[in-house]
C-alpha cells in the first residue's frame, strides 16, 4: 500500500502487514522482486553454492538431523577455522547481516 505525504508528494512505503521493510518493498515492487529472484537463481545455481549446500546436507544426514524433530530449528554452521557445528537457525542466519 502506498501513502502520499502532503509536503512533497513522494510515495512512502507503508508497512500495513506485520513484515520487515524489505519484504514490504518487494511486495509493492514486482519488477524489483523479479530482478532479485533472477539474480538469486543465477547465484545459487553455481557449482560453488551447490557444493556448499551439499556439504551441509551431508553433515545433517550424518548427524541424524535431516527430516527429524530433533533437527528442527537447528542448522549446520561453518566455523571460521574450518569445519562445521550444530547451531540454532536464528543465530546462524543472523550472523554477518550488518547492523543499521
Amino acid at each position: 500500500m502506498v501513502e502520499y505525504n502532503k509536503p512533497d508528494n513522494r510515495p512512502k512505503l507503508v508497512n500495513t502487514y506485520n513484515v520487515k521493510r524489505s519484504t514490504a518493498y518487494y511486495k509493492n515492487n514486482p519488477k524489483a522482486k523479479a530482478k532479485k529472484d533472477a539474480y538469486n537463481k543465477k547465484y545459487h545455481d553455481t557449482d560453488e553454492r551447490r557444493a556448499y549446500r551439499a556439504e551441509l546436507s551431508r553433515e545433517r544426514r550424518k548427524r541424524g538431523l535431516m527430516g527429524t524433530a530433533k533437527g528442527k530449528g537447528k542448522d549446520i554452521s561453518h566455523k571460521k577455522g574450518g569445519g562445521v557445528t550444530v547451531e540454532s537457525s536464528s543465530v546462524n542466519r543472523a550472523r554477518n547481516r550488518g547492523k543499521k
